[in-house]
């Protein structure tokens, strides 16, 4: 949400903005280092996924930063799909906290190009995997967190 003023006619604007959630979402639950499991996700699902300069970062709402995640990602540009690996468990705090037995989300930004069943099943054939799950962004409680 943000306030504009208009200073000529002394008016206060409201201005709400929706968040954006259409993207799909797998939860992997594993026991190895986030490294690792972004180069056995590369080989699995022939994608390049390079960690991030900075950590996924998430605020409280008066913007203060409370908690920092390991973040993975590539953008396949010659098919507008964009793929996020980010740890949920941060040093005190998780990204998704209903979801803490999970301990990645890879978000998928294909605008329904990705077959996500054909991905999940890949996923679970890969040995270091336990399991992985679709998610839906939608029914988290925490969602806002999920902003990329």
């Amino acid at each position: 949400m943000f306030v504009l003023y208009d200073m000529k006619k002394k008016a206060k604007h409201t201005l709400f903005l929706e968040d954006d959630f259409d993207f799909d979402m797998i939860g992997i639950c594993c026991h190895q280092n986030d490294y690792r499991i972004a180069w056995v996700l590369n080989e699995a699902l022939s994608i390049m996924l390079a960690k991030s300069q900075e950590p996924f970062m998430v605020s409280n709402k008066k913007g203060d930063v409370v908690s920092s995640h390991s973040y993975y990602q590539w953008e396949d540009e010659e098919n507008g799909v964009t793929f996020n690996l980010v740890k949920n468990k941060a040093q005190k705090d998780w990204l998704v906290p209903e979801k803490h037995q999970i301990d990645f989300f890879l978000v998928i930004k294909n605008g329904g190009i990705v077959d996500v069943d054909d991905l999940l099943t890949k996923i679970k054939s890969i040995p270091n995997i336990l399991t992985a799950i679709i998610v839906a962004p939608n029914e988290l409680k925490s969602k806002s967190n999920l902003i990329f």
